[in-house]
C-alpha cells in the first residue's frame, strides 16, 4: 500500500481528533447550550507556527466552565457550573491516547454554582470554589486519577459594601501555592483572600490566615509567580490588580501595590476575568470584559511590582480565561462572547502580545487548558 493511501486509511481510521506526534493538544471549557457547546472540546496546537488543527468534542458534560490538567497528564478535571438544592459537580476524565475523554467519577463540588478548579503540584489534592455558595472544598486524587468523596468543604461567611454584588460570600477562585502547602481562596463577595494549610496525606484544608481588600473591589482570580515569593489578585469590580510578596514560612500576603488593567486615563469599562504570570516570571497578563483587551504588565525580579507595557485588543468579545505555552512563545485567549479562541505571539523581551493571525470558532469557551504530557 502507499504511504499517501496509508495516511488517508488512517485519517478515516483515528478521526479528526488525531494529532501528530509532534504537536501539542489544548482542552477548552464551555458554557453549554442548546444550539452551542456540547461539553469539553480538544484541538492540537503546533506550536512551531502557532496554529490550531481541527476542534472535536472530547466529552459531553454539563457547562464545564473550568478545567485543570495532572501533572502526568493522564487525568482532566472539570467544574459543572451548575446547582440549585444539590449544588455543583465535579468530574475526573481520563485522557485517552486519541485526546478524548472518558468519565472516571464524579462528585459534589459541596456548593452551588462551581466555577474554578485547580491541582496541587503533586497532583495528589484538588480544589474547588463555588461562586453561588461561597464555599470552597477539597479532595484525595486516587492512583487512578479518580476523585474522593470532599475532604472538606469549608463556608465562607460576611459580606461587603456593595449591595447588589457583594451581600455574601462568592468564592471566586482557589489556587495552591507552587510547592502544595497552602491554597488561596479569592472571595469576590466578602473582600478576602482565605488562606488555607494543606494537609499533604488527607488533602483537608485548615483557616490559616486571610487578607482583606480594598471594600468594593471584588478579588476574582489568583496566580503566584513561579517563583512563589509574589502573587497577584485581579479585581473584577475594580478593574486592578494587587502585587502581594508573599511568606514563605507562614504564607501570609503583604500588599505591595495595586495598579490599573487599563491604560492611563481610560474610564473603567466592564470587568476583569483572569490574571496568569508567564512562565519566566518576568510578565503577568490579565484580561478585560468590555473593554475586551488583555493587559500586559513587567514584573519587576527584585520587588515583584508590576510596570503597565500594553494592552492589547483579542480580536473578539468578552476575554475571559486565557493560558500561556509551557514554552512561553504564545498566549491563548477565549473570546466567550464571539466564540472564539485567539493566538498571540509573546515576545520574550518586553513580553508584548502580536496576533498570530490564528484563531478558531468554539461556542461559548471561558478556560483553556494545555496538556504537556501527551
Amino acid at each position: 500500500m502507499h504511504r499517501p493511501l496509508i495516511v488517508a486509511v488512517l485519517s478515516l481510521l483515528l478521526g479528526p481528533h488525531a494529532a501528530r506526534a509532534d504537536e501539542g493538544r489544548v482542552y477548552f471549557g464551555t458554557y453549554t447550550k442548546a444550539g452551542g457547546s456540547e461539553g469539553i472540546y480538544t484541538a492540537g496546537f503546533d506550536e512551531g507556527p502557532g496554529k490550531f488543527g481541527e476542534p472535536v468534542l472530547a466529552a459531553k458534560v454539563a457547562s464545564p466552565s473550568f478545567l485543570t490538567i495532572a501533572p502526568s497528564g493522564k487525568t482532566l478535571y472539570a467544574v459543572s457550573e451548575t446547582g440549585g438544592a444539590e449544588g455543583g459537580r465535579v468530574t475526573a476524565f481520563r485522557i485517552l491516547a486519541s485526546g478524548l475523554l472518558e468519565k472516571l467519577n464524579d462528585q459534589s463540588s459541596g456548593g452551588d454554582g462551581p466555577c474554578h478548579v485547580s491541582l496541587s503540584s503533586d497532583g495528589k489534592t484538588l480544589a474547588v470554589a463555588n461562586y453561588g455558595g461561597g464555599s470552597v472544598a477539597s479532595y484525595r486524587i486516587g492512583e487512578d486519577g479518580a476523585l474522593s468523596a470532599p475532604v472538606s468543604v469549608i463556608q465562607h461567611t460576611g459580606s461587603s459594601v456593595d449591595p447588589k454584588r457583594q451581600k455574601e460570600p462568592h468564592a471566586h477562585s482557589i489556587n495552591f501555592s507552587p510547592d502544595g502547602r497552602f491554597a488561596y481562596a479569592a472571595d469576590l463577595g466578602t473582600d478576602r483572600i482565605y488562606l488555607y494549610a494543606v494537609d499533604p496525606a488527607t488533602s483537608a484544608l485548615k483557616r490559616a490566615g486571610e487578607t482583606v481588600i480594598t471594600p468594593g473591589s471584588g478579588p476574582r482570580h489568583f496566580s503566584f509567580r513561579p517563583d512563589g515569593q509574589f502573587a497577584y489578585v485581579i479585581n473584577e469590580m475594580t478593574l486592578k490588580v494587587n502585587a502581594f510578596r508573599v511568606d514563605a514560612a507562614s504564607g501570609a500576603l503583604t500588599e505591595v501595590q495595586s495598579l490599573s488593567t487599563l491604560p492611563e486615563g481610560t474610564d473603567p469599562v466592564g470587568s476583569t476575568a483572569e490574571v496568569v504570570a508567564h512562565p519566566s516570571g518576568k510578565f503577568l497578563y490579565g484580561s478585560n470584559r468590555g473593554h475586551d483587551t488583555l493587559v500586559v504588565y513587567a514584573i519587576d525580579g527584585a520587588t515583584g511590582q508590576l510596570t503597565w507595557v500594553e494592552n492589547e485588543p483579542i480580536r473578539g468579545k468578552t476575554p475571559r480565561n486565557f493560558v500561556v505555552s509551557p514554552d512561553g512563545k504564545w498566549l491563548l485567549a477565549a473570546g466567550q462572547q464571539s466564540d472564539s479562541v485567539t493566538v498571540f505571539a509573546i515576545d520574550a523581551i518586553t513580553g508584548e502580545l502580536e496576533f498570530a493571525d490564528s484563531q478558531i470558532k468554539i461556542s461559548s469557551p471561558v478556560c483553556i487548558r494545555f496538556l504537556t504530557k501527551f
